[in-house]
């Protein structure tokens, strides 16, 4: 039973069992936000959680965290996970959130590493149907330009709510299959900022700008033209090599792979239909992967073996201990979640649609050559120890990419990076452009694997900071002290 209310000048809606306050603007008729307050993880900072509802059909959940540090002051970042499939709720408690997972799903610790350190935080489940995300009619996404357009709507609703965080820079951070979502997701925004605030026009009164300063993409996957070619060089001659001989019949074998693979995403792109792209997806995830797959490693991370008895499908065994800590009732209470849904970590259903539409394969890097343009910074970041989106693919299309910094990020050379907490050298960064951080920045993190938050806490922490504050990373100055 639904019922909905006014009071002091707020609407408001209860149902599930939940109070929520009920947010709606007349620019967008198709969308309203429910958000409650809950005191999970982290009391020490205010939080909201809810859902933003589409068409009265799909429901995309959030959880957002204020930062420790200023938050009045503190950027404004959005942090999606990919997949496709796996909800944001992942990287919230195993890699960055303001808690870590611990004892088998039985409870949760501080993280002392937290990006909300000097971050206001919006963790968002996407496409519908991941993580506590929904449809009431079985109407699903399956291609990122969709889901682009649906986040832009949650920005929207939610800053007209929380207009104290409509001033702060605005970052969109991702990992994995979000290498493909970010940039569609930036690219209607800025498409939409465009044309909302262009010279001359008057906007819709409670419609903000958003300030999109960046995007951050770690271990993604973004133009698999380069990418999937660069799975026998990463295999065979990176750091952690699973052959022996690097000319011998195996890696010979796998490079063989290779003109097919491109041959067929050539195809998708010229013809942009699913019956090309889909091909290309099939062919090349089954031959450049199959390697990665069948060798008893860890896929996400060259370093470590995976018992997938043990360890779970995905060789994570932390990824089980978070769905036993969501499905607790009074978790799911407290964040405004109707109790009959059941969390998933990873949802293989919404992979398969995705795959099926052979949305990986288009050239998300010309999403890109506006945005980066106009000014919107971007940070290509990859552990060094993960097999799927390998350091070296990522390395290779940022610079392959047009913009008006291809020429200087072509020249640029890697230089190492310290952090500046404990003075470990955690890696390497190139970059290009004016001053600070860089307009375009490619940072391998040694010894991390696709998650780089989880396998390198302090790195991931230290490279954060220093990018959402526009300082490089090859340089510890005094102008960085204020991160410690």
């Amino acid at each position: 039973m639904v019922h909905k209310w006014s009071e002091a000048g707020k609407e408001f809606v209860h149902q599930n069992g939940v109070t929520y306050e009920l947010v709606q603007h007349p620019h967008f008729k198709n969308y309203k936000l429910r958000v409650t307050e809950p005191t999970l993880c982290d009391a020490s900072v205010k939080q909201y959680s809810g859902y933003l509802d589409i068409s009265d059909s799909k429901h995309l959940f959030f959880w957002f965290f204020e930062s420790r540090v200023s938050p009045e002051t503190a950027p404004l970042v959005m942090w999606l996970n990919g997949g496709p499939g796996c909800s944001s709720s992942t990287g919230l408690l195993m890699e960055l959130g303001p808690c870590a997972i611990a004892d088998e799903g039985k409870n949760t610790t501080v993280n002392e590493h937290s990006w909300n350190t000097h971050a206001n935080m919006v963790f968002l489940d996407q496409p519908v149907d991941v993580g506590f995300s929904y449809t009431d009619n079985g109407e699903s996404v399956n291609n990122s330009e969709d889901a682009g357009i649906d986040v832009h709507a949650f920005m929207q609703l939610f800053l007209s709510r929380f207009p104290q965080y409509a001033a702060l820079p605005f970052h969109v951070a991702t990992e994995s299959y979000g290498g493909t979502f970010a940039p569609n997701i930036a690219h209607a925004i800025h498409s939409e900022n465009k044309k909302l605030f262009s010279q001359g026009f008057a906007p819709a009164p409670g419609l903000s700008k958003i300030n999109l300063e960046s995007l951050l993409i770690g271990n993604g996957m973004t133009d698999n033209y380069v990418q999937m070619a660069s799975m026998p060089d990463y295999l065979c001659e990176g750091p952690y090599p699973i052959y022996d001989d690097p000319e011998g019949a195996q890696c010979q074998a796998l490079r063989s792979k290779v003109p097919t693979c491109q041959r067929l995403i050539k195809a998708c792109r010229d013809y942009n239909s699913r019956f090309t792209c889909v091909p290309a997806a099939l062919y090349c995830n089954s031959q450049l992967y199959a390697p990665v797959q069948q060798s008893g490693l860890n896929p996400y991370d060259a370093r470590r073996t995976c018992d997938r008895e043990r360890d779970g499908p995905l060789c994570y065994q932390q990824l089980g201990w978070i769905e036993t800590w969501m499905n607790q009732a009074e978790v799911k209470q407290a964040l405004g979640v109707d109790p009959s849904r059941t969390f998933e970590s990873c949802n293989m259903n919404v992979n398969q649609a995705f795959l099926m539409q052979g949305d990986s394969m288009h050239y998300t890097p010309a999403l890109l050559t506006d945005l980066v343009n106009d000014g919107v910074r971007l940070l290509i970041y990859a552990g060094n120890a993960d097999m799927m989106c390998n350091y070296m693919g990522n390395e290779r299309w940022l610079t392959d990419m047009d913009s008006v910094f291809k020429d200087e990020f072509g020249k640029a050379v890697n230089e190492p990076w310290t952090t500046l907490r404990s003075g470990t050298k955690a890696g390497t960064v190139r970059t290009a452009g004016a001053s600070g951080a860089g307009n375009v920045t490619f940072v391998t993190i040694h010894e991390a694997g696709h998650m780089v938050p989880f396998d390198q806490p302090e790195a991931g922490l230290d490279m954060f900071n220093r990018w959402i504050f526009n300082l490089p990373l090859n340089e510890n100055t005094d102008a960085h002290s204020r991160l410690l």
